[in-house]
């Protein structure tokens, strides 16, 4: 091996060379083939959030700030924006202790090409909610309903609930399929009145309509029986059965129409 084989990557350009291809990349990055952003970009960005399970979180390392990334297992709150259980000890809490600013990356698995895969990137600002906080034992809540396992160590003292709040996303649908959004177009608009009937209508639903929850599964193409009502929001809820998490959207806005209307309305069908 020579020595410019060993070298880096920035060593074997001139600054000359650098520069150009700085600005190149600058302007192929503005000029990339976006699509507009529609109602369709909107709904599978929610749909790959809301029912990931888990997420790549990129952080700055403390000290030097080296990128790093983390495996986090992820849920979101009633208005879409993602939660983290993290231990205070790992170092992407304290990445983010240092520096709020991340990015958390989720995908919708397959066969074949993984970058043939709808993902979604999303660009977010992240705190700590205390536990004083008058919606954390809510948001504790929706966490262990997605991740019934993490009650083992959810109130161990070192472990902490974060939240991020988005500012903008990138989502690659597949080919030739690139969104910018805004945060907007990733998150609900504040819905109080119907988040706090969310727990109550999703625990009516599992206990008293359980053949209509498997009935909705089997319309999304899930086989089997004995789903569950996860999460719920105003645009749709997040159906459980062991590991599996789908999502499922009402196609209308249940702030306006209220859960029982949205159900029904899901139930019946377009015909109905």
């Amino acid at each position: 091996m020579t020595r410019a084989d060993d070298s880096s990557l920035g060593s074997m350009t001139s600054p000359e060379d650098t520069g150009e291809a700085t600005q190149t990349g600058v302007a192929s990055a503005t000029q990339m083939p976006l699509q507009p952003v529609d109602d369709a970009a909107r709904q599978l960005a929610r749909s790959l959030l809301r029912s990931a399970r888990d997420g790549a979180l990129a952080v700055s390392r403390p000290g030097d700030g080296h990128p790093a990334a983390s495996l986090v297992s992820v849920a979101t709150d009633f208005e879409g924006r993602p939660l983290l259980l993290v231990s205070a000890l790992a170092l992407h809490s304290a990445a983010l202790d240092a520096d709020p600013r991340c990015a958390l990356l989720v995908t919708r698995g397959g066969k074949g090409d993984p970058l043939a895969h709808p993902r979604l990137t999303l660009f977010a600002s992240a705190s700590v909610v205390p536990a004083d906080h008058p919606e954390r034992e809510t948001l504790r809540e929706r966490f262990l309903a997605r991740h019934s396992k993490a009650a083992l160590y959810a109130d161990f003292a070192d472990f902490r609930l974060i939240r991020l709040t988005a500012e903008s996303a990138s989502l690659n649908g597949g080919f030739a399929r690139a969104f910018a959004l805004d945060a907007a177009d990733v998150v609900d608009a504040p819905a109080p009145e119907l988040a706090r009937t969310a727990i109550r209508a999703r625990d009516h639903m599992n206990d008293d309509h359980r053949d209509a929850i498997d009935a909705l599964a089997a319309n999304a193409g899930l086989a089997g029986t004995g789903w569950r009502i996860a999460t719920m929001d105003r645009t749709g809820f997040e159906i459980a059965r062991g590991d599996v998490l789908k999502r499922i959207e009402f196609g209308l806005d249940a702030a306006e129409a209220g859960y029982r209307d949205a159900f029904v309305s899901l139930v019946r069908g377009p015909a109905g």
